[in-house]
């Protein structure tokens, strides 16, 4: 439960508009659009829900009798994702993979944004699969196709466990000779043995972006270049190459002719200077449009095809004018630990709003019958489960329900105040500046252009 909620309460405004590039929501499904993400077709879009479990899997073999069907567990988190497991049906030779071994090349970190993965963890985990699995004749995961016989297993799973142990140990091997993040991405090749096997194609995750991740596991994302610890930002960088280059047209001509020789990673570096220093030249989007139309066409990941051809139709035609709605996830937060609330409310506080602010807002549950006290003070915002008598400048009886309402913006601030499901013991006017610090992202902002 931890795992599974924490990221989509705490980041999920930028992962959801990321994930909008990732997986090309606005494209058309056509030759010239969205054709797969690389693990299927496409991520289903509406509501989302989770349900807490009533069984937890800690340790490896972990045996449990499912409806008279026997199970045996694989514990293997911070491989696929944070919380991971496998297990095998012995009685009916087959083993589920999960994600942690697909007919892909999986993500060590994906480009909606998440948790870097521990590429070492994961291929150890497949090569504890691979006893795992022993004896089984078909081999089934959450993506893809199944594996039909024993020996079949066993050979893909060994190339799966060495492609990602490869991916580690070379990266490490290569920023401890000095390389840096591109370098390596750009030097890092898989050996025939491995790169001749289907399954390890990067039709999802790719080896130059998991290169990066492994190195940014280990290291962060400071290349040790001091040219690079503090740069410039995108638009006043874009202003002074702009400059440097003779002005927009001179910049645009260099650009042009690297496009018309199928330099298309060189002209989208020139363009998007240009586009951050200049949002309005049409004729540089037109152009950067089209190099990434290119890119798009170029690119193996299914991923990488979506941003990139995304990233062409918001230059085309703007922004996304909506984003997936917070009442979508009501199911899923009804069912959320009541302190991820509170952690996703501090990361809204205005910091320089709330500078030299005080306030207290005590909230107590009556359905739950829990009680939390929130204070605002030095620009961060505190929260800790409290006694319900607790003295504050206001504070709220209200059910849960209500509050996640309230949160999800189905109702404001002035229709909970005036429901019936809601007491108020305190100041109305210092309730409402308590509430007036917080942010209320929409998850509309600019990627492509400033």
């Amino acid at each position: 439960m931890e795992e599974a909620t924490s990221e989509n309460i705490i980041a999920g405004t930028a992962m959801t508009r990321r994930a909008m590039l990732m997986y090309g929501k606005s494209l058309a499904r056509s030759e010239r659009g969205h054709v797969g993400s690389g693990l299927g077709k496409s991520p289903a879009y509406g509501t989302f829900g989770v349900i807490e479990p009533t069984e937890i899997v800690s340790t490896t073999p972990q045996r449990k009798n499912i409806d008279g069907l026997e199970f045996v567990f694989q514990n293997a988190p911070a491989s696929e994702a944070p919380a991971e497991l496998t297990f095998s049906l012995p009685q009916l030779g087959a083993y589920c993979g999960a994600e942690v071994a697909t007919r892909t090349m999986h993500n060590l970190y994906t480009l909606r944004g998440t948790k870097i993965r521990d590429s070492l963890k994961w291929s150890g985990y497949i090569n504890e699969m691979i006893s795992l699995s022993r004896g089984a004749d078909a081999y089934f995961a959450s993506h893809h196709w199944p594996v039909w016989g024993e020996d079949n297993i066993r050979g893909y799973l060994e190339q799966q466990r060495d492609t990602y142990k490869y991916m580690h140990d070379q990266t490490v091997r290569m920023f401890n000779a000095g390389m840096t993040p591109r370098e390596i991405a750009e030097e890092i090749k898989l050996p025939k043995s491995l790169q001749t096997g289907f399954a390890n194609r990067g039709y999802y995750g790719t080896l130059r972006h998991n290169s990066k991740a492994v190195y940014q596991g280990y290291l962060g994302w400071y290349d040790a270049n001091p040219a690079n610890l503090n740069s410039l930002p995108p638009v006043e960088a874009g202003q002074r190459y702009v400059e440097l280059a003779g002005g927009a047209d001179a910049l645009l001509e260099k650009a042009t002719a690297a496009y018309e020789e199928g330099e298309y990673r060189w002209a989208a570096e020139l363009l998007n200077h240009l586009v951050f220093a200049e949002a309005g030249n049409t004729r540089a989007k037109g152009l950067l449009a089209n190099t990434y139309d290119q890119l798009g066409y170029q690119a193996e990941s299914g991923p990488w095809r979506d941003v990139y051809l995304t990233a062409a139709y918001e230059l085309r035609h703007g922004g996304p004018d909506q984003v997936v709605e917070m009442s979508a996830l009501v199911d899923m937060l009804e069912r959320t630990p009541v302190d991820k609330f509170f952690q996703s409310m501090s990361v809204r506080l205005n910091g320089p709003k709330a500078e030299g602010v005080e306030r207290s807002v005590a909230i107590n549950f009556s359905d739950l019958d829990k009680s939390y006290l929130l204070q605002v003070n030095n620009s961060v915002m505190h929260y800790a489960q409290s006694d319900a008598s607790v003295t504050a400048d206001a504070t709220l009886t209200l059910s849960h329900g209500l509050f996640v309402r309230m949160l999800t913006g189905d109702v404001g601030l002035r229709e909970t105040l005036m429901s019936d499901d809601l007491s108020l013991d305190g100041s109305v006017v210092e309730l409402v500046r308590f509430f007036s610090l917080f942010d209320a992202p929409d998850g509309l902002f600019n990627i492509v252009t400033p």
